[in-house]
Protein backbone atom coordinates (compact mmCIF):
# COMPACT_ATOMS: atom_id res chain seq x y z
CA UNK A 1 0.00 0.00 0.00
CA UNK A 2 3.01 2.42 0.84
CA UNK A 3 4.76 2.00 -2.64
CA UNK A 4 1.07 2.54 -4.28
CA UNK A 5 0.68 5.32 -2.57
CA UNK A 6 4.06 6.83 -3.87
CA UNK A 7 3.36 6.28 -7.53
CA UNK A 8 -0.18 7.63 -7.30
CA UNK A 9 1.35 10.58 -5.74
CA UNK A 10 4.14 10.77 -8.06
CA UNK A 11 1.21 10.93 -10.58
CA UNK A 12 -0.59 13.52 -9.44
CA UNK A 13 2.65 15.38 -8.98
CA UNK A 14 4.11 15.27 -12.25
CA UNK A 15 0.60 16.39 -13.69
CA UNK A 16 1.00 20.37 -12.49
CA UNK A 17 4.38 19.99 -14.31
CA UNK A 18 2.97 18.85 -17.79
CA UNK A 19 0.08 21.58 -17.39
CA UNK A 20 2.77 24.65 -16.55
CA UNK A 21 4.49 23.08 -19.75
CA UNK A 22 2.37 23.48 -21.89
CA UNK A 23 0.96 26.82 -20.73
CA UNK A 24 4.52 28.17 -21.27
CA UNK A 25 4.52 27.34 -24.51
CA UNK A 26 1.19 28.26 -25.35
CA UNK A 27 2.33 32.05 -24.82
CA UNK A 28 4.83 31.70 -27.73
CA UNK A 29 2.49 29.57 -29.68
CA UNK A 30 1.86 30.48 -33.57
CA UNK A 31 -1.01 29.28 -35.83
CA UNK A 32 -1.16 27.96 -39.21
CA UNK A 33 -3.60 26.68 -40.83
CA UNK A 34 -3.40 24.20 -43.85
CA UNK A 35 -5.89 25.92 -46.12
CA UNK A 36 -3.71 28.62 -46.47
CA UNK A 37 -0.93 25.97 -47.74
CA UNK A 38 -4.09 24.71 -50.19
CA UNK A 39 -5.72 22.04 -48.31
CA UNK A 40 -9.09 21.05 -49.54
CA UNK A 41 -10.74 19.73 -47.02
CA UNK A 42 -13.45 17.68 -49.17
CA UNK A 43 -12.49 14.22 -48.36
CA UNK A 44 -11.92 13.75 -51.65
CA UNK A 45 -8.79 15.33 -53.19
CA UNK A 46 -5.35 14.43 -51.12
CA UNK A 47 -4.36 16.89 -48.85
CA UNK A 48 -0.81 15.47 -47.97
CA UNK A 49 1.21 18.09 -49.74
CA UNK A 50 -0.49 20.79 -48.21
CA UNK A 51 -0.12 19.17 -44.41
CA UNK A 52 3.14 18.37 -44.16
CA UNK A 53 4.13 22.07 -46.29
CA UNK A 54 2.27 23.57 -43.77
CA UNK A 55 4.45 21.55 -40.62
CA UNK A 56 7.56 21.73 -42.30
CA UNK A 57 6.74 25.82 -42.17
CA UNK A 58 6.85 25.62 -38.71
CA UNK A 59 9.38 27.60 -36.81
CA UNK A 60 9.68 26.95 -32.70
CA UNK A 61 6.48 26.22 -31.92
CA UNK A 62 3.19 26.36 -33.87
CA UNK A 63 -0.29 25.07 -33.69
CA UNK A 64 -1.21 23.50 -37.25
CA UNK A 65 -4.74 24.29 -37.63
CA UNK A 66 -7.24 22.45 -39.23
CA UNK A 67 -10.53 24.20 -39.97
CA UNK A 68 -14.07 21.81 -40.07
CA UNK A 69 -14.09 19.84 -43.27
CA UNK A 70 -12.34 16.17 -44.33
CA UNK A 71 -8.81 16.45 -45.03
CA UNK A 72 -7.80 12.72 -46.75
CA UNK A 73 -4.08 12.04 -46.60
CA UNK A 74 -1.51 9.69 -46.81
CA UNK A 75 1.06 9.11 -44.03
CA UNK A 76 2.19 13.01 -42.13
CA UNK A 77 5.27 13.71 -39.75
CA UNK A 78 5.10 15.71 -37.02
CA UNK A 79 8.18 17.92 -36.11
CA UNK A 80 9.21 19.48 -32.65
CA UNK A 81 7.11 21.83 -31.35
CA UNK A 82 4.27 20.75 -33.75
CA UNK A 83 1.07 20.28 -32.02
CA UNK A 84 -2.52 19.43 -34.73
CA UNK A 85 -5.96 21.79 -34.18
CA UNK A 86 -8.17 19.24 -35.40
CA UNK A 87 -10.76 21.59 -34.79
CA UNK A 88 -14.38 20.48 -34.10
CA UNK A 89 -16.39 19.30 -37.26
CA UNK A 90 -12.75 18.98 -38.75
CA UNK A 91 -11.49 15.64 -40.02
CA UNK A 92 -8.09 13.74 -40.74
CA UNK A 93 -8.67 10.52 -42.95
CA UNK A 94 -6.07 8.18 -43.68
CA UNK A 95 -5.53 6.52 -47.08
CA UNK A 96 -6.74 2.94 -47.85
CA UNK A 97 -3.77 2.50 -50.60
CA UNK A 98 -0.29 0.97 -49.64
CA UNK A 99 0.66 3.58 -51.64
CA UNK A 100 0.21 6.24 -49.05
CA UNK A 101 2.11 4.83 -46.78
CA UNK A 102 6.33 5.16 -46.01
CA UNK A 103 8.17 1.96 -47.67
CA UNK A 104 8.87 0.45 -44.15
CA UNK A 105 5.75 -0.97 -42.46
CA UNK A 106 6.78 0.06 -39.09
CA UNK A 107 6.27 3.52 -39.86
CA UNK A 108 2.49 2.51 -41.40
CA UNK A 109 0.88 5.50 -39.33
CA UNK A 110 -1.84 7.91 -40.40
CA UNK A 111 0.38 10.88 -38.61
CA UNK A 112 3.45 10.07 -37.17
CA UNK A 113 5.78 11.92 -35.28
CA UNK A 114 9.65 10.56 -34.38
CA UNK A 115 12.58 11.68 -32.49
CA UNK A 116 10.52 14.63 -31.75
CA UNK A 117 9.73 16.67 -28.84
CA UNK A 118 7.12 19.01 -27.32
CA UNK A 119 4.21 17.70 -30.04
CA UNK A 120 0.65 16.89 -29.77
CA UNK A 121 -2.89 16.86 -31.05
CA UNK A 122 -6.06 18.34 -30.12
CA UNK A 123 -8.87 20.28 -30.92
CA UNK A 124 -12.08 18.66 -30.43
CA UNK A 125 -12.30 17.37 -33.91
CA UNK A 126 -10.99 13.55 -34.95
CA UNK A 127 -8.52 11.25 -37.28
CA UNK A 128 -10.27 8.36 -38.95
CA UNK A 129 -8.26 5.38 -40.50
CA UNK A 130 -11.31 4.25 -42.83
CA UNK A 131 -11.33 0.80 -40.84
CA UNK A 132 -13.95 -0.65 -42.54
CA UNK A 133 -12.06 -0.29 -46.02
CA UNK A 134 -9.59 -3.05 -44.50
CA UNK A 135 -12.35 -5.73 -43.74
CA UNK A 136 -12.10 -8.34 -46.58
CA UNK A 137 -15.51 -9.59 -45.24
CA UNK A 138 -17.47 -8.89 -42.45
CA UNK A 139 -18.39 -11.54 -40.20
CA UNK A 140 -20.78 -11.48 -37.04
CA UNK A 141 -18.23 -13.35 -34.78
CA UNK A 142 -14.97 -11.84 -36.24
CA UNK A 143 -14.06 -9.68 -39.09
CA UNK A 144 -11.51 -11.08 -41.68
CA UNK A 145 -9.02 -8.15 -42.37
CA UNK A 146 -7.16 -7.00 -45.65
CA UNK A 147 -3.39 -7.72 -45.03
CA UNK A 148 -0.91 -6.19 -47.31
CA UNK A 149 1.91 -9.09 -46.80
CA UNK A 150 1.09 -10.18 -50.46
CA UNK A 151 2.94 -7.45 -51.65
CA UNK A 152 6.14 -8.67 -49.56
CA UNK A 153 6.17 -5.32 -47.24
CA UNK A 154 5.76 -6.98 -44.56
CA UNK A 155 4.58 -10.72 -42.71
CA UNK A 156 2.15 -12.34 -41.13
CA UNK A 157 -2.21 -10.89 -41.08
CA UNK A 158 -1.64 -7.89 -39.38
CA UNK A 159 0.11 -5.93 -42.21
CA UNK A 160 -2.06 -2.61 -42.25
CA UNK A 161 -1.48 0.68 -40.77
CA UNK A 162 -1.64 2.00 -37.80
CA UNK A 163 -3.78 5.51 -36.85
CA UNK A 164 -1.15 7.62 -34.39
CA UNK A 165 2.23 7.10 -33.33
CA UNK A 166 4.87 8.60 -31.46
CA UNK A 167 8.12 6.88 -31.58
CA UNK A 168 11.19 7.82 -28.96
CA UNK A 169 9.96 11.22 -28.28
CA UNK A 170 9.61 13.45 -25.46
CA UNK A 171 6.41 15.43 -23.93
CA UNK A 172 3.66 14.02 -25.81
CA UNK A 173 0.00 15.22 -25.18
CA UNK A 174 -2.96 14.14 -26.80
CA UNK A 175 -5.98 15.43 -25.23
CA UNK A 176 -9.27 16.60 -26.60
CA UNK A 177 -10.10 14.66 -29.53
CA UNK A 178 -11.43 11.44 -31.66
CA UNK A 179 -9.63 8.36 -32.82
CA UNK A 180 -12.14 6.63 -35.06
CA UNK A 181 -11.94 3.25 -37.31
CA UNK A 182 -7.88 2.34 -37.12
CA UNK A 183 -7.37 0.31 -39.94
CA UNK A 184 -5.02 -1.54 -36.83
CA UNK A 185 -3.58 -0.48 -33.82
CA UNK A 186 -5.29 3.42 -32.88
CA UNK A 187 -2.86 5.39 -30.19
CA UNK A 188 0.98 4.17 -30.64
CA UNK A 189 3.72 5.60 -28.07
CA UNK A 190 6.97 3.98 -28.40
CA UNK A 191 9.93 4.52 -26.39
CA UNK A 192 8.42 7.59 -25.57
CA UNK A 193 9.09 10.24 -22.10
CA UNK A 194 6.79 12.10 -20.57
CA UNK A 195 3.28 11.26 -22.39
CA UNK A 196 0.13 13.01 -21.32
CA UNK A 197 -3.40 11.22 -23.01
CA UNK A 198 -6.25 12.95 -21.66
CA UNK A 199 -10.03 13.59 -22.78
CA UNK A 200 -9.68 11.41 -25.62
CA UNK A 201 -12.57 9.06 -27.42
CA UNK A 202 -11.17 6.55 -29.31
CA UNK A 203 -13.69 3.90 -31.16
CA UNK A 204 -13.21 0.57 -33.21
CA UNK A 205 -15.13 -1.73 -35.46
CA UNK A 206 -16.43 -3.91 -32.12
CA UNK A 207 -16.10 -7.08 -34.88
CA UNK A 208 -12.33 -6.21 -36.15
CA UNK A 209 -9.28 -7.34 -34.71
CA UNK A 210 -5.87 -6.11 -34.04
CA UNK A 211 -7.74 -2.57 -33.86
CA UNK A 212 -5.91 -2.12 -30.33
CA UNK A 213 -7.14 1.19 -28.24
CA UNK A 214 -3.85 2.60 -27.04
CA UNK A 215 -0.86 0.71 -27.25
CA UNK A 216 2.29 2.20 -24.29
CA UNK A 217 5.49 0.36 -25.56
CA UNK A 218 8.68 0.66 -24.20
CA UNK A 219 7.60 3.95 -22.58
CA UNK A 220 7.85 5.61 -19.35
CA UNK A 221 6.21 8.18 -17.36
CA UNK A 222 3.02 8.22 -18.98
CA UNK A 223 -0.71 9.58 -17.84
CA UNK A 224 -4.01 8.32 -19.39
CA UNK A 225 -7.44 9.91 -17.70
CA UNK A 226 -10.94 10.57 -19.02
CA UNK A 227 -10.60 8.52 -22.18
CA UNK A 228 -13.53 6.34 -23.53
CA UNK A 229 -12.04 3.66 -25.63
CA UNK A 230 -15.02 1.33 -27.61
CA UNK A 231 -13.29 -0.88 -29.81
CA UNK A 232 -12.62 -4.59 -30.83
CA UNK A 233 -9.24 -5.56 -29.32
CA UNK A 234 -7.18 -4.67 -26.29
CA UNK A 235 -8.09 -0.93 -24.93
CA UNK A 236 -5.11 -0.20 -22.76
CA UNK A 237 -1.50 -2.49 -23.42
CA UNK A 238 1.18 -1.74 -22.40
CA UNK A 239 4.11 -4.19 -23.92
CA UNK A 240 7.86 -3.98 -23.74
CA UNK A 241 9.92 -5.33 -26.51
CA UNK A 242 13.19 -3.25 -26.58
CA UNK A 243 13.44 -1.89 -23.07
CA UNK A 244 11.55 -1.59 -19.64
CA UNK A 245 8.09 0.60 -19.06
CA UNK A 246 7.35 1.92 -15.64
CA UNK A 247 5.70 4.95 -14.01
CA UNK A 248 2.63 4.53 -15.97
CA UNK A 249 -0.83 5.84 -14.30
CA UNK A 250 -4.27 5.67 -16.78
CA UNK A 251 -7.22 6.56 -14.26
CA UNK A 252 -11.07 7.75 -14.86
CA UNK A 253 -11.86 5.80 -18.02
CA UNK A 254 -14.63 3.85 -19.71
CA UNK A 255 -13.92 0.77 -21.58
CA UNK A 256 -15.83 -1.54 -23.54
CA UNK A 257 -13.68 -4.59 -25.86
CA UNK A 258 -13.93 -7.74 -27.15
CA UNK A 259 -10.53 -8.43 -25.85
CA UNK A 260 -8.92 -7.24 -22.36
CA UNK A 261 -9.91 -3.62 -21.38
CA UNK A 262 -6.39 -3.84 -19.54
CA UNK A 263 -3.75 -5.62 -20.79
CA UNK A 264 0.34 -6.27 -19.97
CA UNK A 265 1.74 -8.02 -22.37
CA UNK A 266 1.81 -10.48 -24.33
CA UNK A 267 4.82 -8.63 -25.65
CA UNK A 268 7.02 -9.25 -22.67
CA UNK A 269 10.83 -9.03 -23.29
CA UNK A 270 11.74 -6.17 -20.34
CA UNK A 271 10.28 -5.45 -17.02
CA UNK A 272 7.22 -3.77 -15.71
CA UNK A 273 7.22 -1.48 -12.66
CA UNK A 274 4.95 1.04 -10.68
CA UNK A 275 1.54 0.81 -12.60
CA UNK A 276 -1.55 2.43 -11.49
CA UNK A 277 -5.17 1.88 -12.33
CA UNK A 278 -7.51 3.52 -10.77
CA UNK A 279 -11.79 4.56 -11.41
CA UNK A 280 -11.84 2.61 -14.40
CA UNK A 281 -15.34 1.38 -15.72
CA UNK A 282 -15.47 -1.81 -18.05
CA UNK A 283 -18.45 -2.66 -19.80
CA UNK A 284 -19.44 -5.68 -21.65
CA UNK A 285 -15.84 -7.06 -22.13
CA UNK A 286 -14.34 -10.44 -22.77
CA UNK A 287 -11.63 -9.96 -19.95
CA UNK A 288 -11.56 -7.27 -17.08
CA UNK A 289 -7.64 -6.52 -15.78
CA UNK A 290 -5.01 -8.73 -17.45
CA UNK A 291 -1.46 -9.59 -17.51
CA UNK A 292 -0.34 -12.24 -20.58
CA UNK A 293 3.47 -12.61 -19.74
CA UNK A 294 5.25 -14.47 -22.13
CA UNK A 295 8.79 -13.66 -22.58
CA UNK A 296 10.64 -13.82 -19.50
CA UNK A 297 10.58 -9.95 -18.80
CA UNK A 298 9.21 -9.25 -15.03
CA UNK A 299 6.19 -7.41 -13.07
CA UNK A 300 6.27 -5.86 -10.02
CA UNK A 301 4.61 -3.27 -8.39
CA UNK A 302 1.33 -2.95 -9.58
CA UNK A 303 -1.79 -1.26 -8.28
CA UNK A 304 -5.51 -1.79 -9.45
CA UNK A 305 -8.18 0.05 -7.24
CA UNK A 306 -11.54 1.32 -7.28
CA UNK A 307 -12.39 -0.59 -10.62
CA UNK A 308 -15.85 -1.80 -11.51
CA UNK A 309 -16.23 -4.76 -14.41
CA UNK A 310 -18.61 -5.81 -16.23
CA UNK A 311 -17.32 -9.35 -18.42
CA UNK A 312 -19.17 -11.68 -20.90
CA UNK A 313 -18.43 -14.51 -23.51
CA UNK A 314 -17.72 -13.78 -26.80
CA UNK A 315 -16.99 -16.40 -29.66
CA UNK A 316 -13.80 -18.07 -29.01
CA UNK A 317 -11.67 -17.22 -31.67
CA UNK A 318 -11.31 -14.34 -29.59
CA UNK A 319 -8.52 -14.43 -26.59
CA UNK A 320 -10.25 -14.34 -23.51
CA UNK A 321 -13.46 -16.53 -21.40
CA UNK A 322 -14.76 -13.93 -20.14
CA UNK A 323 -12.14 -13.40 -16.75
CA UNK A 324 -12.70 -10.53 -14.85
CA UNK A 325 -9.17 -10.90 -13.35
CA UNK A 326 -6.55 -12.48 -15.72
CA UNK A 327 -2.83 -13.30 -14.30
CA UNK A 328 -0.65 -15.31 -15.95
CA UNK A 329 2.78 -16.77 -17.04
CA UNK A 330 4.09 -18.83 -19.51
CA UNK A 331 6.81 -19.62 -22.15
CA UNK A 332 5.18 -18.14 -25.60
CA UNK A 333 7.31 -21.02 -27.43
CA UNK A 334 9.94 -23.60 -25.91
CA UNK A 335 12.59 -21.13 -26.61
CA UNK A 336 10.96 -18.41 -24.53
CA UNK A 337 11.98 -17.54 -21.04
CA UNK A 338 9.61 -17.73 -18.10
CA UNK A 339 9.08 -14.19 -16.75
CA UNK A 340 7.50 -13.38 -13.28
CA UNK A 341 4.88 -11.61 -11.74
CA UNK A 342 5.02 -10.08 -7.95
CA UNK A 343 3.54 -7.20 -5.92
CA UNK A 344 0.36 -6.52 -7.58
CA UNK A 345 -2.71 -5.32 -5.42
CA UNK A 346 -6.33 -6.08 -6.39
CA UNK A 347 -8.48 -2.88 -4.28
CA UNK A 348 -11.73 -2.20 -3.95
CA UNK A 349 -12.82 -3.75 -6.74
CA UNK A 350 -16.65 -4.87 -8.02
CA UNK A 351 -17.38 -7.24 -10.74
CA UNK A 352 -19.81 -9.51 -12.73
CA UNK A 353 -19.09 -12.09 -14.68
CA UNK A 354 -19.62 -15.16 -16.48
CA UNK A 355 -16.60 -17.01 -15.42
CA UNK A 356 -14.02 -16.89 -12.42
CA UNK A 357 -10.70 -15.07 -12.09
CA UNK A 358 -7.49 -17.09 -13.38
CA UNK A 359 -4.38 -16.71 -11.52
CA UNK A 360 -1.79 -18.94 -13.10
CA UNK A 361 1.73 -18.95 -12.80
CA UNK A 362 4.46 -21.36 -14.70
CA UNK A 363 6.98 -23.58 -13.10
CA UNK A 364 9.55 -21.22 -13.30
CA UNK A 365 7.95 -17.67 -13.72
CA UNK A 366 6.26 -17.64 -9.88
CA UNK A 367 3.11 -15.63 -9.22
CA UNK A 368 4.25 -13.93 -5.96
CA UNK A 369 2.56 -11.50 -3.48
CA UNK A 370 -0.80 -10.94 -4.87
CA UNK A 371 -3.77 -8.79 -2.63
CA UNK A 372 -7.01 -8.79 -3.07
CA UNK A 373 -8.85 -6.08 -0.70
CA UNK A 374 -12.51 -5.58 -0.45
CA UNK A 375 -13.71 -7.08 -4.17
CA UNK A 376 -17.21 -8.27 -4.44
CA UNK A 377 -17.52 -10.52 -7.56
CA UNK A 378 -21.01 -12.20 -8.88
CA UNK A 379 -21.02 -14.45 -10.95
CA UNK A 380 -23.54 -15.45 -13.37
CA UNK A 381 -24.75 -16.95 -16.88
CA UNK A 382 -25.83 -14.66 -19.64
CA UNK A 383 -24.92 -15.83 -22.65
CA UNK A 384 -25.11 -19.61 -24.51
CA UNK A 385 -21.10 -19.63 -25.21
CA UNK A 386 -19.33 -22.53 -23.78
CA UNK A 387 -18.12 -22.04 -20.53
CA UNK A 388 -15.26 -25.30 -18.71
CA UNK A 389 -12.57 -23.81 -20.89
CA UNK A 390 -9.48 -21.79 -19.28
CA UNK A 391 -7.47 -19.85 -21.92
CA UNK A 392 -4.23 -19.63 -21.95
CA UNK A 393 -3.19 -17.83 -25.31
CA UNK A 394 -1.22 -17.37 -26.84
CA UNK A 395 1.26 -20.13 -26.83
CA UNK A 396 1.17 -22.37 -23.47
CA UNK A 397 -1.52 -24.83 -23.86
CA UNK A 398 -3.87 -22.62 -25.82
CA UNK A 399 -7.53 -23.55 -24.86
CA UNK A 400 -8.15 -26.41 -22.28
CA UNK A 401 -11.64 -27.50 -20.86
CA UNK A 402 -11.53 -27.32 -16.94
CA UNK A 403 -14.47 -27.27 -14.17
CA UNK A 404 -15.55 -23.50 -13.36
CA UNK A 405 -14.24 -21.69 -10.16
CA UNK A 406 -14.27 -18.71 -8.59
CA UNK A 407 -10.63 -18.31 -8.21
CA UNK A 408 -8.44 -21.03 -10.28
CA UNK A 409 -4.98 -21.00 -9.61
CA UNK A 410 -2.05 -22.65 -10.02
CA UNK A 411 2.19 -22.04 -9.29
CA UNK A 412 1.64 -18.71 -6.89
CA UNK A 413 3.59 -18.32 -3.79
CA UNK A 414 2.46 -15.80 -1.43
CA UNK A 415 -1.59 -14.66 -1.73
CA UNK A 416 -3.39 -12.45 0.57
CA UNK A 417 -7.36 -12.34 0.71
CA UNK A 418 -9.04 -9.66 2.69
CA UNK A 419 -12.67 -9.10 2.34
CA UNK A 420 -13.51 -11.01 -0.62
CA UNK A 421 -17.10 -11.74 -1.47
CA UNK A 422 -18.19 -14.24 -4.25
CA UNK A 423 -22.04 -14.83 -5.26
CA UNK A 424 -23.60 -17.24 -7.19
CA UNK A 425 -26.72 -16.17 -9.24
CA UNK A 426 -29.26 -18.45 -8.50
CA UNK A 427 -30.08 -18.89 -12.27
CA UNK A 428 -27.21 -21.33 -13.49
CA UNK A 429 -25.01 -21.51 -10.45
CA UNK A 430 -24.56 -25.73 -10.73
CA UNK A 431 -22.63 -24.66 -13.61
CA UNK A 432 -19.46 -23.79 -11.08
CA UNK A 433 -17.87 -26.33 -9.55
CA UNK A 434 -15.78 -24.63 -6.64
CA UNK A 435 -15.58 -20.65 -5.49
CA UNK A 436 -12.14 -22.00 -4.97
CA UNK A 437 -10.16 -24.29 -7.54
CA UNK A 438 -6.13 -25.30 -6.85
CA UNK A 439 -3.52 -27.85 -5.93
CA UNK A 440 -1.63 -27.65 -2.64
CA UNK A 441 1.38 -28.57 -3.62
CA UNK A 442 1.64 -25.73 -6.11
CA UNK A 443 -0.04 -23.14 -4.09
CA UNK A 444 1.60 -22.04 -1.18
CA UNK A 445 1.44 -18.93 1.32
CA UNK A 446 -2.13 -17.98 1.02
CA UNK A 447 -4.37 -15.93 3.79
CA UNK A 448 -7.89 -15.27 3.85
CA UNK A 449 -9.30 -12.92 6.54
CA UNK A 450 -13.73 -12.28 6.14
CA UNK A 451 -14.20 -14.52 3.00
CA UNK A 452 -17.60 -14.96 1.97
CA UNK A 453 -19.37 -17.10 -0.91
CA UNK A 454 -23.04 -17.23 -1.00
CA UNK A 455 -26.04 -17.35 -3.32
CA UNK A 456 -27.11 -14.34 -5.35
CA UNK A 457 -30.89 -14.23 -5.26
CA UNK A 458 -32.17 -11.39 -7.86
CA UNK A 459 -34.52 -9.33 -6.06
CA UNK A 460 -38.36 -9.96 -7.59
CA UNK A 461 -40.26 -7.01 -9.46
CA UNK A 462 -43.26 -5.69 -7.22
CA UNK A 463 -46.61 -6.88 -9.47
CA UNK A 464 -48.23 -4.00 -7.73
Amino acid sequence: MMRAAFFFRTAVLLIPFFVSSILQSEASTSTISVRDFGAAGDGRSYDTRAIQSAIDACSGTCRISFPPGRYLTATIRLRSGVVLDIQDGATILGGTRIGDYPRRSDRWYVVLAEDASDVGITGGGAIDGQGPAFVERFDERKNVMVSWNLTGACLGDECRPRLVGFIGCRNVRVWNVTLNEPAYWCLHIVRSENTVIRDVSIYGNFTSPNNDGIDIEDSNNTIIERCRIDTGDDAICPKTYTGPLYNLTARDCWIRTKSSAIKLGSASFFDFKGILFDNITIVDSHRGLGFQIRDGGNVDDVTFSNIDIRTRYYDPSWWGRAEPIYVTTCPRDPSSREGSISNVRFINITAESENGMFLSGSQHGILSNLSFSNVDVTYKRWTEYEGGLVDYRPGCRGLVHHSMAGMMMENIKGLQIENVNMRWSDGRSQEWDNPLDFIPSTVNDISFFNFHSDLFIQPRRSTL
